[in-house]
């Protein structure tokens, strides 16, 4: 049954295949020759910046029908790392709650676990604390962030589509983390989250993240990595789907604008249902999921 939903989410994602793909280099025309060669820079700036704008514009005042109720009931773990700008993370949680969900906690992947000079002191934690925990979900012979990334999805989500209270196994692994400044969190007591948005800054290392994502993925209901245009273009963004994003993850670029966060929100509305792939500017699988 096609949706009103599925209609105008449809029209977003033409509409932002077209302008933001264009604006930014990236989507179905950024290779297309066709003479606009010959504009002068001025001429041709001038309807660039205009379609960015529209496309800002159009997915800000069409987010509500977009995303209305797509997140009733369902909550979502905040996790940033690399620093990404606290507008953007306050812009991604407004639009989590317009479509009806919460984010039950926000975190952030500290600079000691996500810039890659820790893999002694990360295989050692994760050996101990799957000890710790031992409950069957985490695999000890998993590589050291792979292994991480498993424990972290125990500690912060779950596949339960209601969320699931922080049990002991849950708040173990949190002061573990916490405790060796891996992690921080705004609640240590926070349920766990069926649904994980992973915000990138700039100064992570994409094997670790590759690690970690894969990892969380195996426990998480669905996994959204989202970052700004930089970091699809020649960032950490950028290497992991050159490696290929682990399946059942979503990925998002382009999220420093409005377009981009509603494009953020609108892959969690499809993680909900197991969808992964690429979108934004630079991604492969379009501008927008479709849900």
């Amino acid at each position: 049954m096609i949706t009103y939903r599925h209609h105008v989410v449809s029209l977003v994602a033409v509409f932002l295949a077209l302008a933001v793909g264009v604006v930014l280099g990236g989507g179905p025309l950024a290779d297309a020759d066709d003479g606009a060669g010959d504009e002068t820079p001025a001429s041709a700036a001038a309807p660039q910046t205009s379609l960015g704008d529209y496309a800002d514009t159009f997915a800000a005042t069409t987010a509500g029908a977009l995303l209305d109720g797509g997140l009733e009931g369902r909550s979502v773990a905040l996790v940033a790392t690399g620093g990404p700008d606290d507008e953007v993370l306050g812009a991604l949680t407004a639009h989590v709650e317009q479509a009806g969900g919460e984010v039950a906690a926000r975190y952030e992947l500290l600079d000691r676990l996500v810039g890659g000079s820790s893999t002694s002191l990360v295989d050692t934690l994760g050996s101990r604390l799957v000890d710790e925990v031992d409950d069957g979900a985490i695999d000890p012979d998993a590589p050291a962030y792979d292994r991480l990334g498993q424990l972290l999805g125990l500690a912060l989500a779950t596949s339960a589509p209601e969320g699931t209270p922080a049990g002991g196994n849950a708040r173990t692994v949190r002061q573990g983390l916490a405790g060796a400044d891996l992690l921080s969190t705004s609640d240590p007591d926070a349920d766990r989250a069926p649904l994980v948005l992973l915000v990138l800054g700039d100064d992570t290392d994409p094997d670790v993240l590759s690690g970690l994502v894969s990892g969380l993925a195996t426990v998480a209901g669905g996994t959204v990595v989202a970052a700004g245009s930089t970091s699809a273009r020649e960032g950490t963004l950028a290497a992991l789907r050159e490696d290929g994003t682990p399946g059942g993850v979503l990925s998002v670029d382009g999220v420093e604008t409005p377009a981009g966060q509603v494009t953020a929100a609108l892959a969690l509305l499809a993680a909900t249902g197991g969808a992964g792939g690429d979108y934004g500017p630079a991604g492969e699988d379009g501008a927008v999921p479709v849900t």
